[in-house]
């Protein structure tokens, strides 16, 4: 009888262990594969706080967090451009013919901002179809370095941010900022190919880039600045002019001080020494 007791009790401990075991090892995956989300902005349009004028809709429910979402409000299949505004500087963005929200940055800081929204009228004419003033409080001046846009777009199951949450676990920013400065460069090509057939105006590409292993100077970067942001550290995609020719590079802000990388110099495909900024994202 006591054997039988015995043999109980064995078999019910590791009946016990097992699952004991399988249920820390999710709990610790989940941690894991929670990182992203823990630290990174995703924006949404959730309605709180809303501006209308004509056919411009403006949510400006996470203004604080450097973003606002913009969309037509009568989709007309005809081209849109939004022009924003801040203290003279003037940058454009193309609006979803059918209609959607785009992530609009505020990078520029804490201000008044104008929008403006203009729609094809016929040729290369655009007519104002709406305005709205908007003046933000930034809660961070560089929440606007935290989110996706147009310019930096990914999104929580973007493959770039899937690896940033991989080979970045538990690290400090300044080795999260170098592991992934490493990783750009040993893995990543510079797409010579891409560089002369892309037409003017075309956006970057994250996840194609990051599949392909392979980009242009805006794509290189998005993805660098894709695997940072998710992790908490502000990054710029910086647009300008290296040694005269244009290009695109990233600024990073860790542990409060501004660190510069161009992804294209790191693979090997560019040599500059002066660079001259005309916008950034």
């Amino acid at each position: 009888m006591d054997i039988c007791r015995r043999k109980y009790r064995r078999d019910l401990r590791k009946s016990t262990i097992k699952p004991l075991i399988l249920f820390v090892l999710c709990i610790i995956c989940y941690c894991f594969t929670q990182a992203a989300s823990s630290d990174a902005v995703w924006p949404e349009a959730s309605g709180e706080a809303v501006l209308t004028d004509g056919n411009l809709v403006l949510d400006y429910s996470h203004a604080m967090q450097g973003y606002v979402m913009v969309c037509p409000a009568v989709p007309t299949g005809n081209a849109m451009k939004l022009q924003v505004v801040f203290n003279g500087m003037q940058l454009l963005y193309d609006l979803n013919p059918g209609g959607g929200y785009i992530v609009v940055p505020l990078q520029l800081g804490s201000g008044t901002y104008v929008f403006n929204l203009f729609e094809n009228a016929g040729g290369s004419k655009y007519a104002g179809v709406g305005r709205a003033d908007l003046t933000v409080y930034l809660e961070n001046e560089n929440a606007a370095f935290l989110v996706a846009n147009q310019y930096v777009d990914y999104t929580r199951e973007s493959p770039s941010v899937l690896k940033s949450d991989e080979l970045t676990a538990g690290m400090s920013q300044q080795d999260i900022f170098d592991k992934v400065c490493s990783f750009i460069s040993s893995e990543f090509t510079y797409d010579f190919i891409r560089a002369v057939s892309i037409s003017p105006g075309a956006l970057p590409e994250v996840d194609s880039c990051y599949q392909n292993r392979s980009g242009i100077c805006q794509d290189l970067s998005a993805v660098m600045i894709s695997m940072l942001r998710v992790q908490g550290i502000p990054s710029k995609l910086m647009i300008g002019y290296a040694d005269g020719y244009y290009h695109a590079w990233t600024v990073s802000v860790v542990n409060g001080e501004e660190r510069f990388f161009d992804p294209t110099v790191a693979v090997n495909a560019l040599q500059a020494s002066s660079y001259t900024t005309e916008r950034f994202y």
